[in-house]
């Protein structure tokens, strides 16, 4: 059967091909100069540099890189926050022609010891000796690494194996000017010299099995990539007043993508972190930020929680505005009475949800998991546009995204401008184009098995394309397990229902080789401390009235499901999944197989009928 191919609608975002990213760059500081592009947190409040400064920065610093030995094509390994210690000496590697390998903060030593050993990387880039302290052992092993540089600080030459020269970035920068003042050209010379087609960085993913792969990315990859989405994004506006509020980690290739594009747009960004998004979203009233997810729900959560306080008239007010919003048809916005009631709604309720989310947002990119289409219509009742997109880092990583003047709850919108999407006979999902990876790194094997012959990479994720083309992301292939009955059951629309409630903060529906569908449960700790009236220790899972709130949640969820994919029993968990424990990943997707081998005692329970350990409540449907 031939593949049904969907491509952009028409006029949604430019292709342009044969850009490099130090090149977006130039064309910023050219065309939207911006006096406070990059924007880092310091002891009295936030130091400003302005993208011209960030050009000139990260020139003398290639330049510097180049004079300490570094030749083109080299790879330099980086374990820095994800701020402009990150911007600056990714855009000076970008500029070198050397390639960069990002490091998440929280991989574990066996997975740093592989990427540094696996990519040769000879330099290593570190935000502050704090850092450095916890990779002196890898060091030592990591016999390629010639180099390392701090953005903060100095290294001790006892920090150091013999073999490594320790420096800063700003000896880095000294030693750039010096080569500038010799050769006023150098710098563009080097521009010059890299090509679309270079190779721009190794990112390895960390993947929810075995040892992380390394994705090779070309400056055409992303720079395709940044054009495509920005010029489809109608809300984004060029120029110094987008307030951009950075969190997500630039290690992962959704962030670092959208930074691109802010930097190309001559936007203002400020780097944050998860822990500080609500402060910096009151502080700095930001009109743009990404996300996954979860930092939106908890938001959406907090705002139900608020209403959930509330008494006599407030509270009718708030469940009657709730109500509206969650009604809210993005395609046919209120009109007539409708719209007077949603304005009194807005002058009464929306305009508190907005004050909380700092007053400014315009837009919200999301991308990295399911995102629930209630809260979508929501916010757009709101007045904020949520848009969710879907890729992944071996596309750049956008393949598809909502637009604004059509934005679809439930969908990941239709493809981006360039690329092909197509959904195969047993519901791949397949996507073709310039922003697929050149493969994976030293892996022949692996990118023969994902990217075919005609050139269609196959993403691993079951989908759907409607009659307009907007694609709809149904689950994951290596999730779909079979009971013993010999019925397949995919367990990703049932767990999207539960978590939907607030009571729920991950739920993981199993049942390989079993008769029937089981489900664990992490419970969400606030929600239950509202329901409680306390916070919740291990007693309260076994009190009936809780275990009659999570069944009546898990018998709703069950809905329309088939009799074999209803959940007939579930553990209530009080423990939370952490990246510390390794039971999530960096961008949050959860580890199954590090889960269910966690629990496995929960699952005998669940099973077998054994007693569950402490903190586990089993119930009924």
């Amino acid at each position: 059967m031939a593949l049904r191919i969907v491509k952009s609608p028409p006029d949604s975002g430019r292709v342009v091909l044969g850009r490099t990213l130090p090149e977006l760059l130039d064309e910023a500081v050219e065309t939207r100069p911006n006096p406070c592009a990059l924007n880092q947190r310091v002891e009295d409040g936030w130091r400003s540099t302005s993208n011209e400064d960030f050009l000139r920065q990260a020139e003398r610093m290639a330049l510097g890189l180049r004079a300490a030995g570094l030749e083109r094509g080299d790879r330099v390994a980086f374990f820095v926050h994800s701020d402009v210690s990150f911007v600056v000496g990714d855009m000076a590697c970008l500029i070198a022609g050397l390639v960069t390998v990002p490091i998440y903060l929280t991989h574990a030593e066996t997975a740093i010891r592989h990427i540094l050993s696996e990519s040769g990387s000879r330099a290593l880039l570190v935000s502050e000796p704090a850092l450095l302290d916890g990779l002196r052992d890898v060091l030592h092993d990591a016999e390629a690494v010639e180099l390392v540089a701090l953005w903060q600080g100095e290294a001790a030459a006892a920090d150091l194996p013999g073999r490594v020269r320790g420096t800063t970035y700003q000896a880095l920068e000294e030693a750039g000017a010096r080569a500038l003042e010799a050769s006023p050209e150098a710098a563009a010379e080097m521009k010059r010299a890299v090509g679309a087609d270079d190779v721009a960085t190794l990112i390895y993913t960390s993947g929810t099995t075995g040892l992380p792969k390394g994705v090779v990315l070309t400056h055409q990859n992303l720079s395709s990539n940044v054009i495509a989405a920005f010029t489809a994004l109608s809300t984004y506006r060029t120029g110094p007043d987008e307030i951009v509020l950075s969190f997500l980690p630039l290690t992962h290739i959704f962030a670092r993508t959208l930074q691109y594009g802010v930097m190309w747009y001559g936007s203002s960004v400020y780097f944050s972190d998860p822990s500080r998004v609500g402060e910096d979203l009151r502080a700095l009233h930001p009109t743009f930020f990404a996300s996954v997810p979860r930092v939106l729900e908890k938001a959406y959560e907090r705002i139900q929680a608020a209403g959930l306080a509330l008494t006599g008239v407030k509270a009718r007010l708030f469940a009657w505005a709730l109500g509206l919003a969650r009604a809210y048809d993005l395609q046919h916005p209120p009109t007539g009475a409708a719209a007077v009631a949603h304005r009194l709604a807005d002058r009464l309720v929306y305009a508190r949800w907005r004050e909380a989310l700092g007053g400014r947002l315009r837009t919200v990119i999301v991308g990295g998991a399911a995102l629930r289409g209630e809260l979508v219509r929501v916010l757009k009742a709101a007045g904020i546009d949520v848009l969710q997109g879907y890729g992944l880092t071996e596309t750049s990583p956008v393949v598809a995204y909502n637009r604004p003047e059509d934005n679809r709850p439930g969908t990941v919108g239709p493809a981006l401008a360039g690329v092909e999407v197509a959904v195969a006979a047993d519901g791949e999902v397949l996507t073709r184009g310039p922003h697929v990876m050149t493969g994976y790194y030293r892996r022949d094997d692996l990118t023969a098995e994902v990217i075919d012959d005609d050139g269609w990479f196959h993403t691993g994720d079951l989908g759907e394309l409607d009659d307009d083309g907007f694609l709809r992301i149904t689950g994951r292939i290596k999730h779909l397990f079979k009971l013993s009955t010999g019925k397949y059951v995919m367990p990703q629309p049932l767990e999207q229902q539960l978590e939907a409630s607030p009571l729920v903060d991950t739920a993981l529906v199993i049942g390989e080789g079993e008769k029937y569908c089981a489900a664990l449960l992490f419970v969400a700790r606030p929600a239950l401390a509202e329901l409680l009236g306390r916070e919740p220790e291990a007693w309260a899972l076994t009190q009936p009235a809780v275990q009659g709130r999570y069944r009546d949640l898990v018998a709703a969820a069950n809905g329309d499901m088939p009799p074999w994919s209803s959940v007939k029993r579930f553990a209530l968990v009080l423990d939370e999944l952490t990246m510390e424990s390794g039971a999530v990943t960096p961008k949050l997707s959860v580890r199954r197989h590090t889960v269910l081998e966690a629990y496995a005692g929960v699952i005998e329970a669940l099973y077998r009928g054994t007693e569950p350990p402490d903190g586990v409540a089993v119930v009924e449907v």
